[in-house]
């Protein structure tokens, strides 16, 4: 039993004399490194805390937005797009059938009003005018021949008269002879109207005739053509178009226009336009018409609205594509400040102290939130400042907004005149930023660092 005793204590022994010091040394630098690791942790998320609690929340005076009041043009527009056409134009067809003999001019030819663009066979009809001369001038000979039997029938009608006074002929005699003489004088007529029949006859027959040779009827250019020579066209139910004769110096857009935006338009009002590759050159012309009947794509109600363009240079071409601005209102040099800067003016006035915009729920994205002129419900923001009264938030030189009350004149989406209460480079807030939402926590603690430091979920490394 003695000795059962004494072997713990001497095999304590041996393992503390036999441990080296190495492994001592070891473990030693891991705890200090370790707690080290630690230290820096903490300081860390010290620092974090302290940046977010005094100095983000003190830069909080810097989300106001705000904008400096300029002086420039101003215009509201009704915006469009439209196509362009000539405003003078004419589709030349045939009034004839028959094959396209002769064709003269090409797409982009220069003509002028009478000349020869066109002529068809004119073999049938030249046949149809000599047959009408031909029947024309057999009854000229029988009309000859009926005057000659007239003459006849009054000498032997007045032969008889002569007979008749002196009782030397018979009565019946005197009848046939008149009859006779009113006989050929019936005839005479009747040859007389068919011979102005067969010369109304020839009169159609020369004129298409003449329809076989197409002439010009205004000048212009050949801008289309949906004929080709040798074609044989059939004029009986419509007349074919061969070509289309335009006057390019006077170009008429066509723009479409929404039915919301229709009542803002009206006739003579200024209206300008770009087209696709123009650099932006602006075209001016005034509103000339807005017809009635609207056409309607895909449930849309869409009006025409026209008006007409000069084009000495021809560089306005037929089916160009137009950005149409109708010009509503304009101001020249004015003062001017965003339309977001605008806030209405409540009925009762506006409140003693100053008012800063509302500031929008924070997204933790630096989200703005403008406080001034809002759509709703896709209602136009400007309708809230018909009154022409308007409030602002004006930042003086001590940095402080002051609200103040403005006269407000043109408008668009963008801007806004202001008549009266500001000038320019004074500065007014146009909304605010939400700050960004702190950061989230860690998902592990500074003890988890900690070599041997339990787990936020429990258990150990």
């Amino acid at each position: 039993m003695t000795s059962n005793v004494e072997t713990p204590a001497s095999v304590r022994a041996e393992v503390s004399v036999g441990t080296p010091a190495r492994a001592r040394s070891r473990m030693s630098r891991f705890g200090r490194s370790a707690l080290i690791l630690a230290a820096c942790a903490v300081l860390a998320g010290g620092g974090y805390y302290a940046w977010q609690t005094w100095f983000a929340q003190g830069s909080s005076a810097s989300t106001v937005l705000t904008a400096v009041v300029t002086r420039g043009n101003l215009e509201d527009t009704v915006t469009a797009t439209g196509t362009l056409q000539p405003k003078d134009y004419v589709d030349v067809g045939t009034q004839v059938s028959g094959q396209l003999k002769k064709l003269l001019v090409d797409i982009g030819a220069v003509v002028t009003k009478g000349q020869l663009l066109a002529e068809i066979d004119p073999t049938v009809y030249q046949s149809k005018v000599d047959a009408d001369h031909a029947q024309l001038l057999n009854q000229q000979a029988q009309i000859a021949d009926k005057q000659a039997q007239l003459v006849l029938a009054q000498l032997q009608f007045t032969r008889q008269q002569n007979l008749a006074r002196d009782d030397a002929t018979t009565k019946d005699a005197l009848q046939i002879a008149e009859a006779t003489q009113q006989s050929a004088l019936a005839q005479l007529d009747a040859f007389r109207a068919q011979m102005k029949q067969t010369e109304s006859t020839l009169h159609g027959d020369e004129a298409n005739l003449g329809y076989t040779k197409i002439y010009a009827p205004m000048a212009g250019t050949v801008v289309s053509q949906t004929a080709k020579q040798g074609q044989t066209l059939n004029a009986n139910q419509q007349a074919p178009i061969i070509m289309r004769i335009a006057d390019l110096s006077t170009m008429t857009v066509e723009a479409q226009v929404s039915e919301a935006d229709v009542p803002k338009l009206r006739i003579g009002m200024d209206v300008y336009f770009t087209t696709l590759g123009g650099d932006n050159r602006r075209f001016y012309g005034k509103l000339r018409q807005i017809p009635p009947t609207p056409t309607v794509v895909n449930n849309v109600v869409l009006y025409d609205a026209l008006f007409d363009v000069a084009n000495p240079d021809q560089v306005l071409m037929t089916q160009m594509t137009a950005q149409v601005f109708f010009v509503a209102s304009s101001a020249r040099d004015a003062v001017l400040v965003p339309l977001t800067a605008l806030r209405p003016v409540a009925a009762e006035g506006p409140p003693s102290g100053p008012r800063l915009p509302a500031v929008g729920t924070a997204d933790g994205k630096g989200a703005v939130s403008t406080g001034g002129a809002k759509r709703a419900s896709g209602a136009d923001p400007r309708n809230q400042f018909a009154n022409g009264r308007a409030l602002v938030s004006v930042v003086g030189a001590d940095g402080k907004a002051a609200e103040r009350e403005v006269k407000v004149g043109v408008m668009n989406r963008v801007s806004a005149q202001i008549i009266a209460g500001l000038e320019p480079g004074e500065k007014v807030v146009i909304g605010t930023r939400a700050p960004a939402s702190a950061a989230p926590a860690p998902a592990q603690t500074s003890s988890s660092l900690v070599p041997g430091a339990p787990r936020a979920g429990g258990g150990r490394p």
